[in-house]
């Protein structure tokens, strides 16, 4: 809980900032980045969590890894970051901004869970779904795929979860039936 709430104020100043210098989109390009290199490399994300090693040593590691291929305005947060010992947050600050990036530029985020990577044309339907649900026109859908589902799909839109699973019918006629209310009369 402390930790979103330090990466929120981060993002809310890096955000005000990239929309003043007007480059958002390569700051948010810069946090997709970051976070793809830490979830695909193992040694770089325990390199930013560890103790051990010095921030200064941190900060040229990011400096290796990103200038030259990141905005000057991300190497300065970086840099700011590493100063302050904050280093460890940064996923959880590339996560916020992300959302903060979606929720400015009116983009609705929905997670859709199949025991079968979707077609187009399920994917086409999904995004119309949701954009009624969501009534934002711009949809980024999350897709998660689930093998112990027998079929069907959860569609998940902010807080509200339509759970048109296979699964989750079988388990309400399980309750259903377990629940009968009528008793052997012989």
């Amino acid at each position: 809980m402390a930790e979103s709430r330090v990466a929120s104020r981060y993002v809310k100043s890096l955000l005000g900032l990239a929309q003043e210098k007007q480059v958002l989109d390569q700051v948010h390009n810069d946090m997709q980045l970051f976070t793809s290199v830490y979830t695909q490399n193992r040694s770089f994300a325990l390199m930013l969590r560890s103790p051990i090693i010095r921030h200064d040593k941190k900060n040229d590691i990011l400096h290796k890894i990103f200038k030259g291929n990141v905005h000057a305005l991300t190497m300065a947060f970086f840099d700011i970051i590493t100063r302050k010992n904050r280093e460890p947050l940064l996923p959880a600050i590339a996560r916020e901004f992300h959302n903060a990036y979606n929720k400015n530029k009116g983009i609705g985020t929905a997670t859709v869970t199949t025991p079968f990577p979707i077609d187009d044309s399920l994917r086409k339907e999904i995004e119309g779904i949701v954009r009624k649900i969501s009534s934002t026109q711009q949809i980024e859908l999350i897709e998660k795929i689930d093998a112990d589902m027998i079929g069907g799909f959860v569609l998940t839109v902010g807080d509200r979860q339509v759970d048109a699973s296979l699964k989750n019918k079988l388990k309400a006629l399980k309750t259903k039936f377990s629940q009968n209310p009528y008793v052997k009369g012989f």
